[in-house]
């Protein structure tokens, strides 16, 4: 595979696992993927924010890091190609827009000792879907604990990716707006996707590409 280590993201709803897992399977690559369902904060935090934001971004980091040091921290993780769902930015990404002030200034501590230790990809894929269609998506897949999420919070998420992305100085960064496709359902679009991760050449920065 071109790349050796491969990061599909994107807001919540924006199809970031299904991509992952396909592209791992149709590539043979080793798929890690986010351990997020079993974390006890989360339906508590989608009904109380101000209550759980702290103890869910910590736990989030936590089990972050953790998988990412079991998963990808051997000797020979660049002997095999690699695509994950998630980066462990995204517990930073998430935790200003969830944290309080004081909170935020202690998590920010913890993670940049954590963030020194996680490996950079080669590319980082971003998803990008209009709010309206990530609303649309998280309806469709009925976790009940999503069912409180708002308009609001998911533009504040996307936001916080694209400050996050201008920040990036040193890592390739594919912005895909794929609100016209679907790589799903319609093997086209997939192999369309596809052949724009995997064919094309991207600089470092932030490349934005609509599908």
């Amino acid at each position: 595979m071109k790349y050796r280590y491969l990061v599909i993201e994107g807001n919540i709803g924006a199809g970031k696992t299904s991509l992952a897992s396909l592209l791992a399977k149709e590539t043979g690559s080793r798929l890690v993927l986010e351990a997020f369902s079993d974390n006890p904060f989360l339906a508590k935090f989608y009904e109380d924010p101000d209550r759980y934001a702290f103890q869910l971004e910590l736990s989030f980091l936590s089990e972050r890091y953790h998988q990412i040091k079991t998963e990808l921290g051997h000797p020979d993780l660049f002997g095999q190609s690699v695509i994950s769902d998630y980066f462990l930015a995204k517990s930073f990404i998430f935790s200003k827009y969830n944290l309080k002030d004081d909170e935020m200034r202690l998590f920010e501590k913890l993670f940049s000792i954590i963030n020194l230790q996680a490996p950079k990809p080669d590319l980082y894929v971003y998803l990008h879907l209009p709010v309206e269609k990530l609303l649309e998506n998280i309806q469709q897949r009925g976790r009940s604990y999503e069912k409180h999420i708002k308009y609001e919070y998911l533009k504040e998420v996307q936001e916080g990716y694209f400050g996050f992305f201008k920040s990036q100085l040193e890592m390739k960064i594919l912005v895909l707006v794929t609100s016209q496709i679907d790589f799903v359902n319609n093997l086209l679009d997939f192999q369309q996707l596809k052949k724009v991760i995997f064919e094309g050449e991207y600089r470092v920065g932030m490349n934005r590409l609509i599908l």
